[in-house]
């Protein structure tokens, strides 16, 4: 007996767990710092409405917003594996406050309309990546440091729950910029975005896990060349996650024509959140998949549920069979998105990881602010019916993204397969 306690102990003490490298302050900090990011369309269109008093207006704003991440969002990541995460959140988090600053000052101000956009723009531009670098890190840290079997189950944990924190946050953003304007005053959404993002941003940056991707020595950082971020492989990743956000913001502006045809438009943000927490969930359940369930299976398991749901939806006024539908949606959604980056760490080129973690959460702000305006001016020029097909359209473009998967390659389904 006592010999088997001398051979176990040992390896119990060289087998470190990632809560133990990255300490217990990291999660709930990185979990905070990723809400800015999530308020900022919402808040932007609430802000627009209530200084401007026209909702189209709002809706281009929000649409600006992602256009700046689109352009940007990438660029921002590729810095950060170039420079190091540390130095570049700090800047772009700075640039970030100033941005929403002038916004909540402009839109009240007696500047012109094309003022505002260019405020929303630069919102957009300068969005801390908060979520793609902490997967980026994260994956960097299980990769080198955990080695063993429990690597690639840690990796899968990780990627769960990354995907579950996104999901919360992108549920609650929308419910704090709703709390704050109503209760305080619209611009309020968008000063707690930039306490927010100063104290919570500028936290995650400096955590000592902000240098685990940056290399210590004099030899410049090794990184595949730019061309390996242009595949098929990371192009199928993307444009799933851009349609994501394409059901995260059709699926809102949907449902929240469908209540105020009812009378009850404040519940749409209330009703939205059934999606959500459900997704939330069963994005964490994901961690308990086993490891013969491929990613490329996973992908085309859950598109057609989410497509399904989304049908249900579009086909039923009933509220009953309407929160059924978001139900079937949010069991799919969760489990998608985490499948959709658990693809995009694998086919990540050789220090390039930022990149194109961030290349796909610039995806979902950009899906889901292409949808707010353009679902937006849909259901006022056409109804809601019109609205809640956008949702089913929207879930078809993932499931392309599943089948396209296939088109990857052999070699590379057999090392999803591999490390699924």
């Amino acid at each position: 007996m006592p010999s088997n306690e001398t051979r176990t102990r040992p390896d119990q003490i060289a087998a470190p767990t990632l809560l133990s490298i990255v300490g217990r302050t990291y999660f709930p900090i990185a979990f905070v710092a990723r809400l800015p990011y999530a308020m900022v369309v919402i808040g932007v269109l609430t802000l627009v409405v209530a200084g401007r008093d026209s909702l189209s207006l709002g809706g281009i704003n929000s649409a600006m917003v992602g256009l700046g991440t689109a352009i940007f969002g990438s660029f921002i990541g590729a810095a950060a594996d170039r420079w190091g995460q540390r130095r570049v959140l700090l800047i772009v988090g700075l640039l970030n406050s100033i941005a929403l600053i002038f916004m909540a000052w402009v839109v009240f101000s007696p500047l012109p309309d094309s003022v505002v956009l260019i405020a929303a723009f630069a919102i957009g531009a300068t969005a801390p990546q908060v979520a793609p670098m902490s997967r980026s890190r994260l994956v960097e840290i299980i990769m080198t440091k955990l080695n063993g079997p429990r690597q690639q189950k840690t990796l899968n944990g990780t990627m769960a729950y990354e995907s579950a924190a996104d999901e919360f946050v992108f549920v609650f953003g929308p419910f704090i910029v709703g709390l704050l304007a109503t209760t305080l005053h619209p611009v309020a959404p968008i000063i707690g975005a930039v306490v927010m993002t100063l104290v919570f941003v500028s936290s995650f940056a400096l955590h000592p896990t902000g240098r685990a991707v940056v290399s210590t020595s004099a030899q410049p950082r090794v990184q595949a060349p730019a061309k390996e971020l242009f595949t098929f492989g990371v192009f199928v990743v993307v444009l799933g996650v851009f349609g994501i956000g394409l059901v995260f913001g059709s699926t809102l502006t949907a449902l929240t024509s469908l209540m105020n045809d009812l009378g009850r438009p404040e519940e749409a943000g209330l009703i939205y959140g059934i999606m959500g927490i459900g997704s939330a969930i069963l994005a964490i359940t994901v961690a308990v998949f086993s490891p013969r369930y491929a990613l490329w299976a996973r992908l085309l398991s859950f598109a057609p549920l989410m497509l399904i749901g989304a049908v249900i939806m579009a086909s039923s006024t009933s509220m009953v069979i309407v929160v059924i539908a978001l139900l079937l949606m949010g069991c799919a959604v969760g489990p998608t998105l985490v499948t959709l980056f658990s693809l995009a760490a694998e086919r990540s080129p050789l220090g390039r990881s930022a990149t194109v973690m961030s290349m796909a959460g610039s995806a979902i702000i950009v899906g889901q602010s292409v949808a707010s305006a353009v679902n937006g001016i849909l259901a006022e020029e056409a109804g809601t019916s019109a609205a809640m097909a956008v949702p089913m359209a929207a879930s078809a473009l993932v499931l392309v993204a599943g089948l396209l998967n296939l088109l990857v390659g052999k070699e590379a389904r057999k090392r999803d397969l591999v490390h699924s």
